[in-house]
């Protein structure tokens, strides 16, 4: 009888359980040489994972490629769940995953072809930008429902989100992830990771280079005041905690920063 439940049971955006746990694991069979084969990621901070909540709780982190970031983090999340200690040694904790996980990504990149829309089934919480459409700088006003989205799935699981909303490192984090948290009152956990955008393309699906270094590491749960941080600090709290602060600029070449910024123009939506 609980089999059948499970089969028919859906998440609260009218996903079917049984369907997104075949995606995670028809998709983590297929990217796992991808962190242990091809390249190897290097993990710390497992145990960060394991006493948190099932629900409620916000992973901020600095972005490198569309989805190889999150797929990565699926990987890690499950593997901890698993009783692995900063290893993905053993594929078998993709068995069982954790369904309740999401992360908010642009409305547009994940209707950007048939692969982008099969993976939001696994858990997109797919939002307008207000900042940047079809590569063009807009300038629109946020939408409460896609507010009230991701309110839902924090109040079910846990959410990844990359309050810098783009690939470029050292971007302004958007006030938005501010607001949500001071609104909805989620445990933060930061997250920072390296050497994705040296081993992938810029959506993160196809390996750009083997052998690099990646990294991730999971932070403990940062302390905030929600009623008493004003949204700024709570910015500059997750700017340093996720590595992205201005201050931190003066360690990384100009040049180096603005390479990246051209080629990241030239790549927009190839």
């Amino acid at each position: 009888m609980a089999k059948i439940v499970f089969v028919f049971k859906r998440n609260p955006f009218g996903h079917y359980n049984i369907l997104k746990t075949w995606l995670i694991r028809v998709f983590g069979v297929i990217s796992y040489r991808r962190y242990r084969g091809f390249n190897e990621l290097q993990i710390e901070g497992s145990e960060n994972i394991v006493n948190l909540p099932d629900r409620k709780v916000l992973f901020v982190s600095n972005h490198q490629t569309y989805f190889a970031d999150v797929v990565a983090m699926f990987h890690v999340f499950n593997a901890s769940l698993s009783g692995r200690q900063d290893t993905l040694k053993n594929l078998s904790y993709l068995w069982k995953p954790k369904l309740n996980i999401y992360f908010v990504a642009a409305k547009e990149t994940m209707r950007s072809g048939l692969l982008p829309r099969i993976l939001a089934y696994a858990g997109s919480i797919s939002i307008e930008r207000t900042w940047r459409s079809k590569g063009k700088e807009v300038n629109r006003q946020v939408k409460m429902g896609d507010i009230s989205k991701i309110g839902i799935a924090l109040d079910d699981g846990w959410v990844i989100t990359f309050p810098q909303g783009t690939t470029t490192p050292f971007k302004p984090i958007r006030r938005g992830t501010a607001h949500i948290i001071k609104t909805y009152k989620p445990i933060v956990v930061p997250i920072v990771i390296d050497g994705f955008r040296r081993s992938f393309d810029k959506k993160g699906l196809f390996i750009k280079k083997r052998g690099i270094l990646q990294s991730m590491e999971i932070k403990k749960p940062l302390d905030i005041n929600y009623d008493k941080e004003s949204v700024d600090e709570i910015v500059e709290k997750l700017q340093y905690a996720i590595e992205q602060h201005p201050s931190m600029l003066k360690v990384i070449p100009k040049e180096e920063l603005d390479a990246y910024e051209s080629a990241n123009k030239k790549r927009e939506w190839y």
